[in-house]
């Protein structure tokens, strides 16, 4: 399955650029590893330069000035109360987080969830949405004298990361499970241009 094979690289890709372990910060006779690996918050407010509702095309200046042109999708009911200079206030927020688990307390594969909320009908334009993608592998190989931990999804493809404490390495086995959860939510909205 080239996308299970493309999101484990991604995985592998991820730690090993940030030089990232999967078992960092735990202790040799804590609790399975677990926790964030990094994780990002962006906000931004620009101001409504223009509006089209026939082609649905709004221009927004940005904080440094800069002009970006949106496309707003279909879903987006109450477009028509967008007014020229009103704020649209965006949060961007994602994470790469891991948890390891015993064999039996999960199974190999991907999932995904994904949750999307909008305004009601006559409110001002708003929504929110937020999608998580678990992927759960194997650990199928450990090579302390590398400092090294082998993970394998369900379709056998497998990749190599490079622990930052190999002292870690001793908390996990081979068997193991490591799901690797990427997140990532969006929030926008819209508030009126201020009164002169």
């Amino acid at each position: 399955m080239k996308r299970g094979i493309s999101v484990l690289l991604l995985v592998g890709l991820v730690c090993g650029v940030s030089a990232c372990s999967l078992f960092e910060k735990e202790k040799a006779s804590g609790p399975l590893p677990s926790g964030t690996i990094a994780e990002n918050l962006v906000t931004a407010t620009a101001t409504v330069q223009k509006i089209d509702l026939s082609t649905r095309k709004v221009v927004l200046k940005g904080p440094e000035g800069n002009l970006v042109t949106l496309h707003v999708d279909e879903r987006v009911k109450n477009l028509p109360q967008v007014r020229v200079g009103d704020l649209v206030n965006v949060s961007y927020y994602e994470s790469l987080a891991y948890q390891v688990a015993r064999p039996g307390e999960a199974a190999p594969g991907v999932t995904a969830a994904q949750q999307v909320a909008t305004a009601k009908p006559g409110e001002r334009p708003a929504g929110v949405g937020a999608t998580a993608v678990t992927i759960t592998t194997t650990i199928t190989g450990i090579d302390k004298s590398k400092g090294t931990v082998t993970l394998t999804n369900a379709d056998g493809d497998s990749v190599t990361i490079k622990a930052r404490d190999p002292n870690n390495l001793n908390k996990v086995q081979v068997g193991d499970l490591v799901q690797i959860t990427y997140s990532e939510a969006l929030a926008v909205s819209v508030e009126p241009a201020a009164k002169k």
